[in-house]
């Protein structure tokens, strides 16, 4: 529903992260380009080949095994993944035209190149940033010469800012944000939160009920505005506020990484103010 929402009436290609995923926003964004990043899940790749007449769906392979995936489930458009420094997914850049020789051989069409550096999402420094991302993506172009296609997919919500050589930016987290990115200064504003409820107090702490079952924590503790969290546990918060806080009182919890909080919830309250103006399945939650 976000994904389709924020693309408006004029649809763009929309990128997701496994073959599940892919279905769903196949399904919701009508006859546009989707492109899954990588052959994974448990949905099988036919399925989502079968598609095919709702959408140009354009998946990701980095190996002759992926290649002949895409191209025994029946599926028509790839792009070459390659490893820009990120030790993820992706072929050595000097290997990509290879493959792309090897997945026009099984009839299937290049469109391009991907290549994801992760890695340097969140750099403090900005000048370090962006020559580590200039020195990712010399390798990506340099693959891109050697795949052919017009695509040069590459990008985050960290580092759209300074790309000038790829053709479209794979950023996601910067329509809601968390915690990681916002301590980057970007122009994006926190548009999620997990809504808690005081369920004790004591002389210096309080405890709401959003603990490690609620968020995504690979990138640290969650956020309280006038409060500093102490941990999390399985379904508690503890933290420390600014003022006394009293059992029942409502805490807008901000988690430090968006991506994974969302895939925990089966729904998401659209507000204004305070004023809840509708409710959004959260479909893109299996693998």
């Amino acid at each position: 529903m976000l994904a389709v929402n924020r693309t408006g009436t004029d649809r763009v290609p929309l990128t997701a992260t496994s073959v599940g995923s892919a279905r769903v926003l196949t399904s919701a964004n009508g006859p546009e380009t989707v492109r899954p990043v990588t052959l994974s899940g448990s949905v099988p790749v036919s399925a989502m080949a079968a598609q095919q007449d709702r959408a140009v769906i354009t998946v990701a392979v980095d190996s002759r095994e992926t290649i002949d995936a895409a191209a025994s489930a029946g599926l028509k458009y790839v792009l070459i993944d390659v490893n820009v420094g990120l030790p993820r997914c992706g072929c050595k850049p000097s290997d990509a035209g290879h493959l792309a020789d090897y997945a026009r051989s099984r009839t299937l069409v290049v469109r391009g190149v991907m290549g994801y550096e992760g890695h340097l999402m969140v750099v403090p420094d900005r000048v370090e940033q962006r020559a580590k991302v200039a020195e990712a993506m010399e390798k990506l172009v340099v693959a891109s010469l050697l795949v052919g296609g017009d695509i040069i997919s590459a990008g985050g919500t960290g580092t759209y800012d300074l790309h000038d050589q790829v053709t479209e930016v794979q950023a996601g987290s910067y329509a809601l944000m968390d915690s990681y990115y916002g301590t980057l200064g970007q122009p994006f504003e926190q548009a999620c939160w997990i809504v808690g409820t005081v369920i004790s107090v004591g002389p210096k702490y309080a405890v709401a009920d959003v603990g490690l079952k609620a968020l995504g924590m690979d990138h640290g503790n969650p956020s309280i505005d006038d409060a500093t969290v102490w941990f999390c546990s399985d379904e508690h918060v503890t933290f420390a506020p600014t003022e006394r806080l009293h059992v029942g009182d409502r805490v807008r919890v901000t988690p430090a990484h968006i991506d994974p909080t969302m895939a925990m919830h089966a729904h998401a309250w659209v507000v204004r103010g305070d004023e809840v103006v509708d409710r959004w399945p959260i479909d893109l939650r299996g693998w």
